[in-house]
């Protein structure tokens, strides 16, 4: 079975948890739409996903609510990488008992999108993310850029019992066949063990037509430093409609896994995300959170 640890949902109109996805208005017509897991449940069985990853798509406090309650309904086991003000320490630790229940596994702040290209190397930051490994949540960093990417290694070294899971592979440079600085700063991020990365978002950096010998060689870059027991996989739906359906993605990537042997195919494919992601065979249920909505 597969799981799919990025995926993402959101309702222009706020819905009933009134969250704002200000970024939005910025972007493609494809994406300014509301999407549901009800849309993507028909795609899932497909590809033999069995297993969620919700992904925050803004910084919010209201978001975890709505991902929260979109597991609770969701067509399989499912978890949620929600968000906290990790620039606010001290409030993180009045908002981090409130969310202890098993459905919320991770935080992640959309550091490609502040304004502030440092904020994960900020001291204040640094106190929050020390807050997160004791609580046994992992850190999802988005290190779409070089210089965001080169500060992963930094924070898995002065974090070492905290788990930072790499999304999207750092970005690498597909669409013009590139290939430094990314692999050395891929490999850095690798060196250090509590590191983990997705094998996702690529469509989106590709050039038109792609095919899994264009991914290739970045896949087969991630498992000679990674390993299989550091990878996992993620559809980016609904971002990669900008690019490609859900289909041909997960057709791409499985393609560049053709030759991993049984069990690190597993290991790519369900194990990581199962373990890094506290996973389980059935379904997981969400008690609502009482902490803050807005």
């Amino acid at each position: 079975m597969t799981v799919d640890a990025h995926v993402h949902i959101w309702d222009i109109g706020g819905g009933k948890f009134h969250v704002e996805y200000d970024w939005l208005t910025d972007t493609s017509d494809v994406l300014y739409q509301t999407y549901t897991l009800d849309q993507l449940e028909p795609r899932l069985a497909e590809h033999g996903v069995g297993a969620l990853v919700l992904v925050q798509a803004s910084d919010s406090l209201a978001e975890n609510q709505a991902l929260l309650d979109a597991a609770q309904r969701a067509p399989c086991p499912a978890t949620v990488v929600g968000w906290l003000p990790l620039h606010e320490p001290e409030r993180v630790a009045t908002l981090l008992p409130r969310l202890r229940h098993p459905g919320f596994v991770g935080v992640r702040h959309m550091i490609h999108r502040d304004p502030d290209p440092a904020w994960l190397l900020r001291p204040e930051v640094s106190q929050s993310l020390d807050q997160l490994a004791r609580a046994g949540l992992s850190f999802d960093a988005v290190a779409e850029r070089p210089e965001l990417l080169a500060q992963v290694p930094v924070i898995a070294a002065a974090h070492p019992t905290l788990t930072v899971v790499l999304d999207h592979l750092g970005k690498p440079p597909i669409a013009e066949r590139g290939w430094q600085p990314w692999a050395d700063l891929l490999a850095s991020a690798a060196e250090q063990p509590n590191v983990v990365a997705k094998i996702s978002g690529l469509a989106t950096v590709s050039a038109p037509g792609f095919t899994a010998s264009d991914w290739q060689p970045y896949v087969e870059h991630a498992l000679s430093v990674f390993g299989p027991d550091r990878l996992m996989l993620g559809g980016d739906w609904p971002f990669t409609l900008t690019a490609a359906s859900y289909r041909e993605v997960w057709r791409t990537t499985l393609g560049t896994l053709t030759n991993l042997s049984p069990a690190d195919r597993e290991r790519v494919l369900s194990g990581t995300a199962r373990r890094v992601y506290r996973l389980s065979d059935a379904t997981v249920r969400h008690p609502r959170s009482e902490g803050e909505s807005t």
